[in-house]
């Protein structure tokens, strides 16, 4: 659906947008996601190559844990609540930086908010920001 020109809320034509909805590797979900995963452009090379680098299991099931559940431990896996200055929330609302063990030698760093009234309509809705993708060691 077109939105009305000259809303406030509408970026301008041709305007920057850094983050791009992170789309499920190998397919839709069975079931509709609870939140939008969101992935910064410098980052979407890599988050289209994880299948080929981590196995389709892998990626789905780290794509199913945020989109559904991105607070809670995840059903495969392991995470954990960053410290220090790297846990601080970027935005008003977000979650501390959590950080996914995707493989032995990945990782994935995110935060998250329940309620984000970001985009074009300002309803509140949940929102995944993707921070970080390294796939080398660490």
């Amino acid at each position: 659906m077109p939105r009305s020109p000259g809303r406030k809320s509408d970026p301008a034509p041709g305007a920057y947008r850094p983050r791009v909805a992170a789309r499920r590797p190998g397919g839709r979900p069975a079931q509709r996601p609870v939140f939008r995963v969101l992935v910064h452009r410098q980052y979407l090379g890599i988050w289209n190559e994880l299948p080929s680098r981590v196995g389709l299991a892998n990626a789905q099931q780290f794509w199913d844990h945020v989109a559904m559940t991105p607070g809670q431990p995840p059903k495969v896996g392991t995470s954990s609540v960053m410290k220090g200055k790297h846990a601080a929330a970027k935005w008003p609302g977000y979650s501390k930086t959590i950080h996914y063990e995707i493989t032995g030698a990945g990782r994935i760093d995110y935060q998250f908010n329940p309620a984000a009234t970001e985009g074009g309509r300002g309803d509140p809705h949940g929102v995944v920001k993707i921070l970080t993708i390294d796939l080398g060691s660490h």
